[in-house]
Formats: structure tokens, C-alpha cells, sequence
């Protein structure tokens, strides 16, 4: 079985679907959990409504880089989330230089207060980086704790940054992106990366892996994912879906496989 370890299942456009459908169609590929982020005070309620209506749904708590104006989460508001029902991780959290430099303070203010949290609550973080390579690398050192070490999500940067993570026990993890034809350095990064320390996601609704470049992107799709790193990496399908399913269970140390559960 897989995992989607990134998805914002509250931003899903379904039309005449609705949500539990498409997680239905999600477990009939082979999909048995999800976790849906968070990224910001504003949509933090409706993602922990959707992981306490599912049980294969996992949530995140924080706020996004880009999201830090408009729905910035205090110090004490983070920490009371952390202990809410099924949340397993702090983030969307991280830095964006990509769109906005504007903010570039705030953000690292914002990431700081992040990571610290996580480092006080035991939970893994959920990181976005895009273009802010030594501060988001510097940030980590000097906030955060190998106790709480998390992912860098949809990772879109070079070997070097990858290797960096590592070091600091992080996991990488990626999304669709990898599939695309201009994609060839991120090719190598998932090449790099050791198995145990390998993620997928999807990220959906955005970023759909081809065949579907284009589309909405939907949990279901962190299959094609999968099966075009297995290849990548030379591995069976069945054999990266196991690692990659332990990986996400082993960094996300709250979450309880569904089996898991039942049996208790």
C-alpha cells in the first residue's frame, strides 16, 4: 500500500464527486492513508475536520510561508493545535523567496516559531522551500532538533540541498514534478536518496504526474508517482511501496496504521 504524505484534500474540486469518493478511489489504488496539511488559522479547522471524518486521514498544523499575512498562527495557538485529534505533524511551514521577497523576515520569524514548536511538542515539521537554500538549511540548525527532524516537502532543489537534509534527518520527499520531461535534476536527486529516507506525495490539487499534467490532481494519482520512482530507482512497485509506506509511519510516529488500530 501507499501513502500520500502531502495533499490539501479541503482545496479538492470534485465536482459532482464528493470527498469520500475520491478517497475511496484513492484506496482502490492502492492508497491507504493520507495526510492533509494545514496552511494557515484560516483552513486549519476544515483540514482537522476531514482527518477526524476519515480515519485514514492524517492532518498537519501551521502556516504556510506565503500564508503568513493573512492567517499567521501565534505561539500558543500552534501548540494547542498540536494536541488536537489526529494531527501528526507541524507545517505547511518553511520559506518561499520564489514569489515574494517582501515577507522574507516574517517568514523566517514564522519558520523559527515552527520549529521550535515542533522541537517542544516531539512532532516531525512539514517544510516548504523554494529558492531560500541556506536560510531554510540554517533555520533547521539553528531551530530545530534531529528529535523532531521532518520532510522537505515537494522537493524541487539540487543534490547538494538534498544531501544537506539528510545530514540534518530530514526525509525528502517527492511529488509529480519528477515525472515532468524538464525534470532531469530532481531525477538525480531521487536517485540519490537512499530508500529509507524517501517520501511521495502529491500534493494534489496541484502538480498531477503524467499522464495528467494539467488536470486537477487528486490523492489517487500518488500511485503514478510511486511506480515511476520504483523504475527510476530500479526497485519492484511493491517492494518501493512498502519502504516508502514505512518511511512515512517511522517519521510520522503518531499516525497508526489502519490495521494497526483495529487490532487494539
Amino acid at each position: 500500500m501507499l501513502v500520500d504524505s502531502h495533499c490539501h484534500l479541503d482545496r479538492l474540486k470534485l465536482g459532482d464527486r464528493s470527498l469520500a469518493e475520491a478517497i475511496e478511489e484513492a484506496q482502490q489504488r492502492q492508497v491507504s492513508h493520507l495526510l492533509c496539511i494545514s496552511i494557515s488559522d484560516k483552513n486549519v479547522e476544515d483540514v482537522l475536520q476531514i482527518a477526524e471524518q476519515f480515519e485514514q486521514v492524517y492532518a498537519s498544523v501551521g502556516t504556510h510561508p506565503l500564508d503568513i499575512e493573512e492567517g499567521a498562527m501565534s505561539r500558543e495557538r500552534l501548540t494547542s493545535l498540536t494536541a488536537r485529534a489526529k494531527v501528526v505533524a507541524v507545517g505547511e511551514t518553511g520559506l518561499d523567496y520564489y514569489y515574494t521577497k517582501d515577507t522574507m523576515q516574517a517568514q523566517k520569524d514564522s519558520f523559527a516559531l515552527h520549529l521550535e514548536v515542533a522541537a517542544e511538542t516531539a512532532l516531525p515539521v512539514v517544510v516548504h522551500t523554494r529558492e531560500a537554500k541556506s536560510d531554510t538549511l540554517d533555520l533547521i540548525a539553528r531551530h530545530g532538533s534531529r528529535q523532531s527532524a521532518g520532510v522537505l516537502h515537494c522537493f524541487t532543489e539540487d543534490v547538494a540541498m538534498a544531501s544537506a537534509a539528510l545530514d540534518l534527518g530530514y526525509y525528502i520527499s517527492l511529488s509529480g514534478i519528477v515525472t515532468f520531461k524538464n525534470a532531469e535534476a530532481l531525477r538525480d536527486v531521487a536517485k540519490f536518496v537512499p530508500i529509507e529516507r524517501l517520501l511521495v506525495e502529491t500534493d494534489s490539487p496541484y502538480l498531477a504526474p503524467i499522464p495528467y499534467r494539467g488536470k486537477p490532481n487528486e490523492p489517487k494519482y500518488v500511485h503514478e508517482v510511486a511506480q515511476y520512482l520504483a523504475e527510476l530507482k530500479g526497485m519492484s512497485f511493491e517492494s518501493f511501496a512498502s519502504a516508502t509506506t514505512d518511511n512515512f509511519f517511522n517519521l510520522f510516529n503518531r499516525a497508526i496504521k489502519l490495521d494497526e488500530c483495529r487490532s487494539k
